[in-house]
């Protein structure tokens, strides 16, 4: 995430947001952001979410995710939200939304499944 420049606005128990603030080494060709920057905020909503959820010392990873892309991000900021829909004892099952800073509009979303990784005894 430091890569991309996104800052965790807010984390509560499965649910986490995400902002990124626009720059020229995070846009495609038409200089909206782009779908790889929008997917790996989104994973990352979605995984800590899930994180939120499960026993302390536990670790996530991502099994599996779909992404829809509704709309170019034509915005200078945008904000990832994960869900966690479901949390079981080994998946948990989340969404994500992408949208601009005002969440009125959205870019993106994801339907996203993640492992719980037990911590060794």
């Amino acid at each position: 995430m430091k890569t991309l420049g996104a800052e965790l606005i807010s984390i509560t128990k499965g649910n986490v947001q995400i902002s990124c603030t626009l720059n020229d080494t995070l846009t495609q060709q038409h200089g909206y952001f782009h779908a790889g920057v929008m997917t790996s905020i989104a994973d990352v909503t979605c995984g800590y979410a899930a994180l939120s959820t499960m026993p302390d010392g536990s670790d996530v990873l991502t099994v599996e995710f779909k992404t829809n892309f509704i709309r170019a991000a034509e915005t200078d900021k945008i904000i990832a939200k994960g869900t966690v829909i479901k949390s079981g004892n080994t998946l948990t099952f989340c969404e994500g939304v992408v949208t601009n800073e005002n969440q009125d509009i959205i870019y993106a979303t994801m339907q996203a499944t993640m492992i719980c990784l037990k911590p060794k005894l």
